[in-house]
């Protein structure tokens, strides 16, 4: 038969085992051990009391109530405080790791663009950007292409306003006027190329002449693997006295070999540009197969990656410097070209397509 003892003994048993309690789960099962209806120690305990000696019976009765009472109060105190203590669903956990932040990147162009300018201001350069909407003169007939001139069929304008003649006076079938002919309505385009800030340069400041111009040039190409109707270029010029096709050679192999590797073969050949004489394209050992051959250079283990040459005479003529006292060395490519051979990238459309499993392969 139970005495207080045996009471007491369930009592502690009961707090050790609450004390050990810290999940739903955990506090369940103490509920089923204690106040179990089958086989309960408050259940098992009801009943031996109930068979104890009668003069027994009424204080082991009450300290078995007092104990179940006690047991079902405190397991409804330990559940609502493991209840508090568990996080609400959709909450952040404090207690984990930081998460970093995603950061962006810098657009491939962009980084190939940072690197050009970075190259030629250590050499000295100034970098200028000018206007994207340029008049024929500065476009076209200060860098030796007068109206006629076939390199304009190569460039293949983009347009904004053509140029409107006057009409003569006294002309067949119109009466002679007195008025004013109004004035030639100029020319207006998207620049083909940026050099037109060379010349807007150059008709501003005396030499010595040392800058690189940036930016986005426009042309009516079609969209394909190696051709975009706007892409980017940077264009460089230097004037001064006494420079000579070495000082340019010299330059463009020095910057390549700083933008690519520094074992990067270097050849030039000659070539034809109407503002440069002599010229010459510039050739850089193909990064694809390392010289070996392969379809990229059509076998012949080079790539073809910018057009320079000596600045021709008409072109300091006509913004006034003088041809007998003054040379200089002019070049220029796409950044995009850059780009694709400094990354290996094999079609210029992924470049604007804002595709990130694209973008997020460069790490700048």
């Amino acid at each position: 038969m139970p005495d207080v003892v045996d009471i007491e003994r369930l009592r502690a048993e009961f707090q050790a085992a609450l004390a050990q309690a810290s999940t739903d789960e955990a506090v369940r099962a103490v509920r089923d051990r204690f106040l179990g209806r089958k086989g309960g120690v408050v259940a098992t305990l009801m009943k031996a009391v109930a068979g104890a000696a009668p003069a027994d019976r009424p204080l082991l009765g009450r300290l078995a109530n007092q104990l179940k009472i006690q047991i079902e109060a405190q397991l409804e105190e330990k559940r609502l405080a493991v209840e508090a203590g568990r996080p609400i669903a959709g909450a952040v956990d404090v207690t984990l790791p930081g998460r970093q932040a995603p950061l962006g990147r810098l657009h491939p162009l962009t980084a190939v663009r940072n690197q050009v300018e970075a190259v030629f201001s250590r050499m000295g350069f100034e970098i200028l950007e000018g206007p994207e909407v340029e008049d024929d003169y500065h476009n076209f007939e200060a860098l030796n292409m007068p109206p006629e001139h076939p390199a304009r069929d190569m460039q293949d304008t983009l347009f904004l306003a053509r140029p409107v003649p006057q009409r003569a006076a006294g002309a067949t079938g119109t009466r002679p006027s007195t008025r004013p002919a109004p004035p030639e309505r100029p020319a207006t385009l998207l620049r083909t190329h940026t050099s037109a800030m060379q010349i807007r340069y150059m008709e501003a400041h005396e030499p010595p002449v040392r800058i690189v111009a940036l930016g986005k040039v426009f042309r009516r190409d079609d969209l394909d693997l190696t051709h975009t109707p706007m892409f980017q270029q940077f264009e460089g010029l230097l004037v001064d006295e006494g420079v000579t096709m070495g000082d340019l050679k010299g330059t463009l192999t020095a910057f390549l070999r700083e933008v690519f590797a520094p074992d990067t073969k270097v050849f030039f050949r000659p070539s034809f540009f109407p503002y440069t004489e002599p010229s010459a394209e510039v050739f850089i050992g193909c990064v694809f197969c390392e010289g070996s051959g392969c379809p990229v250079c059509k076998r012949t283990g080079w790539l073809e990656i910018l057009g320079s040459g000596m600045v021709h005479p008409a072109v300091l003529e006509a913004v006034g410097y003088d041809s007998e006292r003054y040379t200089g060395f002019a070049f220029g490519t796409g950044i995009e070209r850059v780009a694709m051979l400094k990354y290996r990238v094999d079609d210029i459309r992924l470049f604007y397509e804002n595709d990130l499993r694209f973008l997020e392969q460069f790490s700048f």
